[in-house]
């Protein structure tokens, strides 16, 4: 049994943090996203058993976000847009032999930062998480990155060791939200170039329904487009002279992108202590989605490599409709919660 804090650093993992300048605790940005507060409630966390650490690079606007499952849970996934960077996506569907997965890091850095995900693995592996094998218990880790490169320092992405610090870090306890994680260095509204994006960062929230089931979402959020509020208003986006450009409504004036592919994406988790299948649990990633809609516009582009992993507890029976409902509006909440908690460019 894993203990419900993993917050023990090595020495070489200290030292690590502290070549290239960052912090697997409360760095400044962190600090900074603690004093926003979000406009819905709830964490990923709310979820018995499941922990959340962070790895934050401020400095060169970076970062890693690890959750951890110790006992394991079933898990699905869903890619939407043109241009993702993912791993373990495949045993997620149906018809593969591995039924459960121990951890999910999402990370910055585009393709290179899917190393970190690798630290992910190595913090549970010495705990003696995995999926056994008879030889040894291998951690299922799964991961997506977003495209941080031109917003911080293209030649610093986070690394094994980064997400190793964010996986020993992770607890039941973590509440943090805005530019700190994998979305300390995400931005939003680089339709029309980079001169125009906002700030954006992590957010998370929960949805309890009836008969103790919870579904929660966290998200970063990392988007070509622009974001919205549950009155249909924007709140982060492309934004010039103090006015939002509106990207939709721009495109279908006649506007041209002026975007190179491959420098956006929205990475994303939600979790449900309900007890359900591989197929179910994909419904859930599937209709997560949803959540980007209401809440991204545009979204699914194809500069954009929006994911969605979702995974199940098994703590309580439900209804796998009512879990996708509640999927979508956390989903919505928590890229709003990102948006309004992050710091400014």
């Amino acid at each position: 049994m894993m203990k419900k804090s993993l917050k023990k650093l090595s020495v070489l993992t200290m030292l690590c943090l502290a070549m290239v300048g960052g912090t697997a605790y409360a760095s400044a940005a962190g600090e900074k996203a603690a004093a926003k507060q979000p406009r819905y409630s709830g964490y990923l966390t709310d979820i018995k058993g499941v922990l959340v650490g962070h790895y934050s690079d401020e400095k060169n606007k970076t970062g890693c976000t690890a959750i951890l499952f110790p006992e394991g849970a079933v898990a699905g996934s869903d890619v939407r847009g043109g241009a993702p960077g993912t791993r373990e996506t495949d045993l997620t569907k149906p018809g593969h032999t591995v039924q459960k997965i121990h951890g999910i890091c999402l990370s910055g850095g585009s393709a290179y930062g899917l190393a970190a995900a690798q630290g992910v693995m190595q913090a549970l592996e010495e705990k003696g998480c995995g999926f056994d094998v008879g030889v040894a218990k291998v951690p299922i880790v799964c991961g997506a990155v977003l495209f941080d490169l031109t917003y911080g320092s293209p030649d610093v992405r986070p690394t094994q060791e980064n997400g190793y610090a964010a996986a020993m870090n992770a607890s039941e306890s973590e509440r943090r939200q805005g530019s700190i994680g994998a979305g300390t260095g995400a931005t939003v509204g680089k339709f029309f170039g980079l001169e125009y994006q906002q700030r954006s960062g992590l957010g998370s929230a929960c949805v309890e329904l009836p008969g103790g089931v919870k579904v929660a979402a966290l998200v970063a959020v990392n988007a070509l487009g622009d974001i919205y509020d549950e009155n249909g208003q924007i709140i982060k986006g492309a934004c010039e002279n103090g006015k939002f450009k509106n990207t939709v409504q721009s495109v279908l004036n006649g506007a041209k992108s002026t975007v190179t592919v491959g420098r956006n994406t929205t990475i994303g988790v939600i979790v449900t202590n309900a007890e359900l299948n591989k197929e179910e649990v994909n419904r859930v990633a599937m209709v997560g989605h949803n959540g980007y809609a209401l809440s991204i516009r545009p979204v699914h582009t194809m500069q954009d490599g929006d994911s969605i992993f979702a995974a199940a507890t098994g703590e309580v029976k439900a209804n796998v409709d009512d879990i996708c409902i509640a999927a979508a509006v956390a989903m919505q909440r928590a890229v709003i919660n990102a948006a309004v908690c992050a710091d400014e460019l």
